[in-house]
């Protein structure tokens, strides 16, 4: 799911060719983001779009032969004047009825030569330039590309070729187009750990396929007219150039040559390579709005700084929105916060459904909270019949992620905290230690699993990703640790796995024991009495005599493929047991009036303090979600789970953590498609007290007492 829906989209057509542009924001002044080479769309901007169009209009064009736009035959058709003329077509069509204010335009790679044209063209229509990662060809190429020619005939050898051999037209009308798509972008996104971005510019090649692909390179590689890198560097606009020292298509010394050329300010990117908008997206976006800012003096950031000793204690508290649960134990650690710091102001960060549970506790919301990107209904689309990979789902919800980040990252600059609070929230851990310099907080990080885990129908490739994507986390934890303030498990050593990371890597629960600080787990609160849980039932209008079972699936609409299943089941169970009632709730995404009606059954959207029904049951029916069945787990009421499959948290992280206190029972999603099947798993548990093990409830008190000294 796109972290940013644009606001207009449309096609213009010149020349009989359909070029297609989509417009984000509507702020005064305008970044024009260029297509590159049309071996991949637009959407390589995916991760610069949502933060810069909380702050300028942003325009994004297909170029001709990828994405919406079309695939004209022919070399001439992708001449770099074809790119020229597009670009003033769209800007002509996206500033109907606005003042014809000169724009930012922003290239990469072989775009940069096409932002500088459209500058040297329409000077009058360009404020400046940001060229990123330009390939023109002020310089010699990369020696191990230059040594093979795009136009050679294919020789008699019999291997088959590899590395820069493959950039061939040849090669990729005849031979593995998948194997050169490989190659190629693994040498663009040279970087450690760039899997996923790799994977996405793979996936967009394919989309244009090599006979397009042949006609642009050749109108690049012999119809470009002689001296147009010379003539275009002419330009007098301001230059901003980007470029990583470790390019491997094109040589930083071209970024260098550019800079010189056109007396621009440059921008090293140590380390990086040739896509470092998509690799480094917050270093790359904050840099054009600097450049923006000198450009427009107008939208340079306006901010009041005070002076330390009048600020009040602050704290900025990150509560997933995926799974209520997150959001009780949250507010429980804060309430024990500010027994510790009775002065301290908290505000909260998060989305709905959380906003709303938080609205409710008396809470400050963030008003910046209104502009996240919906991780739940990013997890709703990944979802299928209560299946949802949630290792690939985190993956591509990269985009989510960077766009969210930036809002935080625009919070904690207008704002000074204490302490920010990031309960799982993936996004500010990840891109505070990819950029450092931006802590300007104290920082703890709460989480109750550790390290990715594949499935086992995922296989080789699956096991190589969730390895390099712990790696990842290892390598930043072990040079960063200064990032972290506190790390937080909720739970205790024997709750983390003891499986390893990925081959040549540590163990989960070593790592985590030296890492971490343990709080115990957090319900949020204490379990029921029994005068409670009498109330409850008689608030219900059950007897004494009767059954509650209580059905509910969380926070998200993932789980109404198992809610289906129960309401299946209800009538066998009820045959079975006359004295069995049902209290579905179905959770603020799944609409009850959707599910069909069962005698016995109510059907609730929401119930306020749900932990106190469910400590009233006689058996609940849950996803495997932790929160959930941890709450059941203290109340010592007996369930049957249903992982979500694919899911490795609810099928590795959770069952093992179940294990620990002897509670619940477990139940394939593929055995509970069948009624019979799930009625007798219910009854067997009905009724019956587990020996469970206590859980805890000084968790909120211990994770507090971690926390405090850091404000």
């Amino acid at each position: 799911m796109r972290a940013r829906q644009p606001d207009d989209r449309g096609t213009v057509v010149r020349e009989g060719v359909a070029i297609a542009y989509e417009v984000f924001g509507d702020a005064p002044r305008t970044i024009l983001l260029m297509p590159t080479w049309s071996i991949i769309p637009s959407l390589t901007w995916k991760a610069l779009v949502p933060s810069l169009a909380r702050h300028f209009r942003v325009v994004t064009f297909d170029g001709r032969g990828s994405g919406g736009s079309d695939r004209p035959v022919g070399s001439a058709a992708y001449d770099d004047e074809e790119y020229v003329a597009d670009a003033r077509a769209v800007l002509a069509r996206v500033r109907r009825g606005r003042e014809p204010d000169p724009v930012l335009v922003v290239g990469l790679s072989c775009g940069v030569a096409w932002s500088l044209a459209l500058a040297l063209e329409a000077p009058e229509e360009v404020a400046g330039v940001v060229a990123i990662s330009p390939a023109l060809g002020l310089v010699p190429g990369i020696a191990a590309r230059e040594r093979h020619a795009f136009l050679d005939e294919p020789t008699d050898a019999v291997e088959e070729p590899t590395g820069w051999r493959t950039f061939n037209r040849h090669h990729w009308l005849h031979g593995d187009y998948d194997a050169f798509l490989r190659f190629f972008f693994a040498q663009m996104v040279s970087e450690p750990h760039s899997t996923k971005q790799i994977e996405d510019c793979v996936a967009w090649g394919h989309e244009i396929g090599p006979e397009r692909l042949v006609d642009t390179e050749l109108a690049r590689t012999v119809c470009r007219s002689p001296g147009f890198a010379r003539r275009v560097v002419q330009t007098d606009v301001p230059v901003l150039v980007i470029h990583g020292d470790d390019d491997r298509v094109r040589p930083y010394a071209e970024g260098v040559a550019l800079a010189e050329a056109t007396g621009g300010s440059l921008l090293t990117i140590a380390g990086g390579g040739h896509a470092p908008h998509a690799r480094e997206p917050v270093v790359v976006g904050r840099a054009i709005r600097e450049f923006a800012g000198r450009l427009w003096p107008e939208t340079a950031e306006r901010r009041t700084w005070t002076r330390g000793r009048r600020r009040p204690r602050r704290a900025l508290y990150l509560t997933s929105p995926i799974g209520l649960g997150h959001v009780r134990r949250d507010l429980a650690i804060a309430d024990a916060l500010r027994k510790h710091h009775p002065d301290l102001q908290i505000d909260w960060l998060t989305q709905e459904p959380a906003t709303a549970v938080l609205a409710r506790a008396g809470e400050h919301v963030h008003p910046a909270s209104a502009f996240l990107a919906s991780e739940c209904a990013h997890v709703e689309d990944e979802a299928a019949e209560h299946d949802l990979h949630a290792f690939q789902a985190i993956r591509r919800m990269d985009e989510i992620l960077v766009a969210n980040f930036g809002v935080f990252d625009d919070l904690v600059r207008e704002e000074p905290y204490d302490l920010v609070i990031g309960d799982e929230a993936w996004d500010v851990d990840h891109y505070l230690h990819e950029n450092p310099e931006l802590k300007r907080f104290a920082f703890a990080w709460l989480t109750d699993f550790v390290g990715w885990i594949p499935m086992a129908d995922g296989g080789p490739e699956e096991a190589a990703l969730t390895a390099d994507y712990n790696a990842e986390m290892l390598e930043q934890r072990a040079r960063f640790g200064r990032v972290r303030d506190r790390s937080v498990f909720v739970g205790n050593p024997a709750d983390v796995v003891d499986e390893p990371f990925g081959p040549g890597l540590p163990r989960i629960r070593e790592w985590t024991e030296e890492n971490f600080a343990f709080s115990g787990y957090v319900t949020g609160f204490d379990p029921l009495g029994e005068a409670d849980r009498v109330a409850v039932r008689r608030s219900l209008g059950l007897g004494p005599d009767d059954l509650l079972c209580v059905v509910t699936v969380g926070g998200s609409g993932v789980g109404e493929a198992l809610l289906h299943r129960l309401l299946d089941a209800v009538p066998l169970i009820r045959r079975a047991e006359p004295r069995m009632t049902f209290l579905v709730v179905t959770g603020p995404r799944i609409d009850p009036r959707t599910l069909p009606r069962r005698r016995g059954v109510r059907l609730r959207g929401f119930v306020p303090d749900l932990h106190r029904t469910l400590g009233a049951a006689d058996v609940a029916l849950v996803q495997g979600g932790l929160t959930t069945c941890m709450e059941l787990t203290a109340q010592r009421v007996p369930f049957v789970y249903v992982p979500l499959r694919h899911h490795f948290e609810q099928n590795v992280h959770v069952p093992h953590r179940l294990a620990q206190y002897g509670a619940g029972h477990r139940l394939t999603y593929e055995e509970a498609r069948d009624p019979d099947a799930l009625a007798s798993a219910l009854l067997a548990v009905t009724g019956r007290t587990p020996d469970t093990r206590p859980v805890e409830t000084d968790g909120a008190d211990r994770a507090a007492a971690l926390l405090a000294d850091l404000l």
